[in-house]
């Protein structure tokens, strides 16, 4: 019987640990990414991309989007890592989001991410066959950027985010 008395103070307890941990985790990491953004020149494969991203736009009857540093930025962040990584991923989206609402002015963020294509054209395209990842390039948003790095092999990760303003 004690037990049974004793059991709700415990999960009361369970959860404002977890909870106050969480927050604290989250603020310390958004303080971190707040910290390492940078803007990298902009790559010839990149220019490419958001060219192929807006004719395709186009060609659909859909508004251009602008570039953005802010968004290049925050994108080039998440490209380093997956190449410090080796892993194509979306961790830590939540934090990029967040930054980008905070500081750009973003209302919506998405994100394309890819690995190993060595071209503009190629990456497109497979982001183009995927319906999730097309459904980003077509969506209703006002801004854009990619970042584009290549690993210790010559492999090239991509970063693509969306914004609505």
């Amino acid at each position: 019987m004690k037990l049974l008395t004793k059991l709700p103070l415990l999960a009361l307890f369970v959860v404002f640990a977890f909870t106050s941990c969480t927050t604290d985790s989250i603020d310390e990491k958004a303080q971190a990414l707040e910290l390492k953004v940078t803007t990298p020149k902009t790559k010839t494969i990149e220019v490419e991309i958001l060219e192929l991203i807006n004719n395709h736009r186009l060609s659909m009857g859909l508004n251009s989007l602008s570039d953005m540093t802010v968004v290049k930025s925050v994108a080039f962040t998440h490209t380093d890592y997956m190449v410090d990584n080796n892993e194509v991923s979306h961790t830590n989206f939540f934090m990029r989001s967040e930054y980008l609402k905070s500081n750009a002015g973003a209302k919506r963020v998405s994100e394309n991410v890819a690995y190993g294509y060595s071209s503009a054209e190629s990456v497109v395209r497979a982001w183009l066959k995927s319906e999730g990842h097309k459904a980003n390039i077509e969506g209703d948003y006002t801004n854009f950027d990619v970042s584009a790095e290549k690993n210790e092999e010559g492999k090239w990760y991509y970063t693509n985010i969306f914004i609505k303003k």
